[in-house]
């Protein structure tokens, strides 16, 4: 390929490179504004605030505590006083060992002493009067005290007995005795000046602001300093003090001696920045793992908020919703998959909001089979009203007369038992429940049903079965309920089985121990009560029919002489207290035809017990 087209290539090349990279830059764009909205909105939650406010708040309170660092600061200090004491004992023997003048003895010429003249005194040579100004050698303790106290960064100063200073670390050089000092520090501009303000004012937070203030004297007199003043009298003293900048500055001061006599002081102090250095970078450290933990915590917050307060905003809002309109059904979050508080709330949500709406439903359908059931006794009424005046015979009068009696009976029954099934509800959420002992609840029933001889059944019969060996027949059926509701609705089917029952027949009522199977597979115990008839049995159909509200399936009977209420307001006691009834056929053997006949209707009623 020659060069040319290769050079064409890559030109064709760069600019898709270039695009390819620019789309890239603008879906990693795209995603950190997505992630960026997603998390404002995630933490715009109080509870996400308040999360990230605990989390953040108890790690900023243990950063403050370890960036006061009193304890660290106090125990630096101390190993820093006992360094020096040390150091400052080693300086100061081999100060006095090698670098004193004996100040006690007087050299004297013999031969000069011999020449005086009578009432001449003495006077010392020149050469010698030098070395006797001072008590510690000046010219031998420089290259010394530079070579002991310069690797330590430890500033060391020497004072004669009279406080004078003679040598100071900071100004001499290695090779020489000559005095050196430095310049004042240039103006520092304003805004340097005041991060240097803001600095100070943060480290009197967080430093020692009780101590003394140290102030450089320069050349003056040494006595100045109590440690000083404190060695010079033979003793040792240190003492903590801070500069004008805030920063710590310890000295000790320890005699110089030879012989037991004071030659002088040695007065050791450490930089400025020498502690504060220490506690800086530990500082500093403790800062970045702020930062650490501040980036993880925040982390840590954001996947809390997104598993705890965005699902309770989600169920919130639902709630909200749900609230604010209820002509269609508002689904709630469904979080019962998680098995905490936040799955255990949106069950709860969930099943609470289904049964609001099944309540609304069934308000609804009440409303609107009442209607109906009202309906046609008024419209009888009022053909029998209208046609009274064209009516010419007694007859006639007499039958219109009885049709707007039975007509009220009618509407007088159906309210009655209307206004009972609405206040079902209300009465059964405001009563407290109590033991009901059931064994003694059916015997009270079956014996009031017995007393009546008008309903076609002769007796009604009550078996107390139990299972093992229990044969202690005054061991209670203990359940949590309404006795008076209870009472209502045993000796509601029970007067429906005796009315089906016919002359002859027989109502049986069994009472035993049962376990029931839930839909999600648990056991319930509980007991069951089965109450028999010898009637014609329940339509294929009817089942589930016959628990509506105002149907009435009575051949027998004339029209209008039920409300068709009984069995429906009996099946909301029932599952108020927890428990179920149902209708089924009792059947014999099949006959030669293979026909299986049937033996009446039964119904089962399961009540949970005491647990």
């Amino acid at each position: 390929m020659s060069l040319e087209a290769r050079e064409g290539m890559g030109f064709e090349r760069a600019p898709g490179m270039a695009r390819r990279a620019k789309r890239i830059r603008r879906n990693l764009g795209l995603r950190l504004r997505a992630f960026v909205r997603v998390a404002s909105g995630r933490f715009a939650s109080p509870l996400a605030r308040r999360i990230v406010f605990l989390n953040l708040g108890g790690l900023a309170a243990l950063l403050i505590g370890f960036l006061y660092l009193n304890q660290f600061r106090e125990g630096l200090i101390d190993a820093r006083v006992l360094s020096l004491q040390v150091q400052g004992e080693i300086i100061a023997a081999a100060i006095a060992s090698s670098a004193t003048v004996e100040t006690d003895s007087i050299a004297i010429d013999p031969d000069k002493l011999l020449q005086l003249a009578p009432g001449q005194s003495y006077a010392l040579a020149d050469e010698t009067a030098p070395s006797l100004e001072f008590s510690i050698n000046p010219e031998r303790i420089g290259p010394v005290l530079h070579r002991l106290a310069s690797p330590t960064r430890t500033r060391a100063r020497i004072y004669d007995r009279d406080g004078y200073l003679l040598l100071d670390s900071q100004s001499v050089t290695s090779r020489s005795n000559i005095m050196r000092f430095d310049l004042p520090p240039p103006a520092q501009d304003e805004s340097k000046s005041v991060w240097m303000r803001i600095g100070s004012a943060l480290k009197s937070l967080t430093g020692s602001p009780s101590l003394p203030l140290y102030e450089d004297i320069g050349v003056a007199n040494g006595k100045t300093y109590p440690e000083v003043a404190r060695a010079l009298n033979g003793g040792e003293q240190s003492i903590v003090r801070i500069d004008p900048k805030g920063e710590t500055i310890v000295s000790i001061a320890v005699p110089i001696q030879r012989f037991r006599a004071v030659r002088g002081a040695l007065l050791l102090s450490t930089q400025g920045d020498d502690i504060d250095k220490i506690i800086g970078s530990e500082r500093a450290a403790i800062v970045r793992i702020f930062l650490v933990s501040a980036a993880i915590m925040l982390l840590l917050s954001y996947f809390i908020a997104g598993t705890i307060a965005e699902p309770i905003r989600r169920l919130a809002e639902a709630a909200e919703r749900v609230r604010r309109g209820t002509k269609a059904r508002r689904e709630i979050p469904d979080f019962t998959n998680r098995s905490d508080e936040i799955g255990h709330l949106s069950g709860a949500l969930r099943d609470m909001t289904k049964a609001l709406y099944d309540r609304i439903e069934a308000i609804e359908s009440f409303a609107a089979d009442v209607a109906h059931e009202l309906k046609n006794p008024l419209t009888s009424l009022r053909s029998a009203v209208e046609t009274m005046p064209v009516a010419r015979t007694p007859e006639s009068r007499q039958r219109l007369l009885s049709i707007i009696e039975h007509d009220v009976r009618r509407l007088d029954r159906l309210i009655s038992d209307i206004s009972d099934a609405s206040r079902l509800d209300a009465e059964l959420a405001r009563d407290d429940v109590d033991l009901v002992d059931l064994m003694r609840l059916l015997d009270t029933v079956v014996a009031v049903a017995n007393l009546v001889k008008d309903q076609g059944a002769n007796q009604v019969e009550l078996v107390i079965a139990r299972h093992g060996k229990d044969d202690n027949r005054r061991a209670p059926f203990m359940i949590l309920g309404h006795d008076s509701r209870l009472g209502q609705v045993f000796n509601n089917l029970i007067d429906n089985a005796r009315s089906f029952s016919g002359p002859g027949g027989s109502v049986r009522v069994l009472l035993r121990p049962a376990k029931d199977y839930t839909p999600q597979g648990h056991v319930r115990d509980g007991y069951e009560i089965v109450i028999d008839d010898d009637g014609p049995g329940i339509p294929a159909d009817a089942f589930e029919r016959i628990f509506e509200r105002f149907y009435t399936d009575r051949p027998g009977q004339g029209f209008g002489q039920n409300s068709g209420l009984g069995l429906s307001i009996s099946r909301q006691i029932i599952e108020v207290h927890g428990g179920h009834i149902q209708a089924l056929n009792r059947v014999g053997p099949p006959g030669p035809d293979g026909v299986i006949p049937v033996l009446g209707a039964r119904f089962l009623v399961f009540l949970p017990q005491v647990q």
